[in-house]
């Protein structure tokens, strides 16, 4: 088994959701390849007489997470025609504009270009005032707070191989060095230092200070459940070895002042406001155009007022 052992888990990248790194190392996650979309032949997709291609459904549904590909072809269908029912209505309305180049240098299709002005131009949402702000901040206290962080060490007793007798001995091991170090900050530094398999043997067996969600989940619930300055009484077991844990401190997380997070909580409701309207119009071109093989009034939130 390799050194290189990470104990902080690895986070899948959304926008990108940066992978975590702990003291140990990080161990990177190889995102799931895209499945191959099966042949879509459920239904003809038109908007206002214009087919939606199949070629094209089958193509987009891989960016679509679904239980099952029914489900997967609907999502696609009618991301596919609202596309083309705002298309249609920014060649009507004739808005024309360049394509742009983000931050990375890529730039935007003509089409997604189109869109954009469009929706920029008929698409307005409510700005929010202070104290819309500030009502919101009163009633969702949790989402304004430093998190709460955990002065963790281990020290990691890896199996010499996979079989089950190899394990039996790790955790054999890790329990004896439990009874040796005991509470004992300085033994618990020493057995660190020799006997701990993670490159954090460095420092004492110190990760350092993690929050929540930035460990594997075993050693996560192990680590809150211990008081400060206390080891753990017994192991846990991660596919990496057997864990020794060590709570030296808990910082609990504080409420953030309205005013350091008034500029932010402002945003967020503005863009969820956009995000209303944006529906509703286009569910309210769908309404005047002839849409036929799927539904797009779904688009609207549920309770949205």
């Amino acid at each position: 088994m390799s050194n290189a052992t990470p104990t902080r888990k690895p986070e899948t990248e959304k926008r990108p959701e940066p992978v975590m790194m702990s003291a140990c190392q990080s161990c990177g996650c190889g995102g799931a390849s895209p499945r191959p979309a099966p042949p879509p032949s459920f239904s003809q997709v038109r908007v206002n007489g214009v087919e939606v291609a199949p070629e094209a459904i089958a193509r987009e549904m891989q960016h679509h997470s679904a239980p099952d590909p029914e489900s997967a072809w609907k999502e696609a269908a009618r991301a596919l025609a609202i596309r083309e029912l705002l298309l249609q209505e920014a060649q009507r309305l004739d808005i024309d504009t360049d394509p742009q180049a983000d931050e990375a240098g890529r730039v935007e299709t003509e089409a997604d270009a189109v869109i954009t002005a469009l929706l920029e131009e008929e698409v307005s949402p409510s700005v929010p005032g202070e104290e819309e702000c500030r009502r919101f901040y009163e009633t969702q206290p949790g989402k304004f707070r430093t998190p709460n962080l955990f002065e963790v060490s281990h020290i990691l007793i890896e199996p010499e191989s996979d079989n089950p007798e190899a394990w039996v001995e790790a955790e054999a091991h890790s329990r004896t060095i439990i009874v040796e170090i005991g509470d004992d900050p300085a033994a618990f530094a020493e057995a660190a230092r020799e006997l701990s398999a993670c490159p954090s043997a460095h420092q004492d067996g110190s990760l350092g200070q993690v929050r929540r969600g930035e460990l594997l989940p075993e050693v996560q619930n192990a680590i809150e459940a211990l008081r400060e300055g206390q080891t753990r009484s017994e192991p846990v077991r991660s596919r990496y070895g057997w864990h020794v844990l060590r709570l030296a401190r808990r910082i609990e997380g504080h409420a953030l002042p309205f005013d350091v997070v008034k500029d932010k909580i402002a945003e967020m409701l503005e863009a969820r406001s956009w995000s209303i309207a944006a529906a509703r119009y286009v569910a309210g071109l769908a309404e005047r155009a002839q849409v036929e093989g799927i539904a797009i009034e779904a688009m609207v939130e549920p309770g949205a007022s």
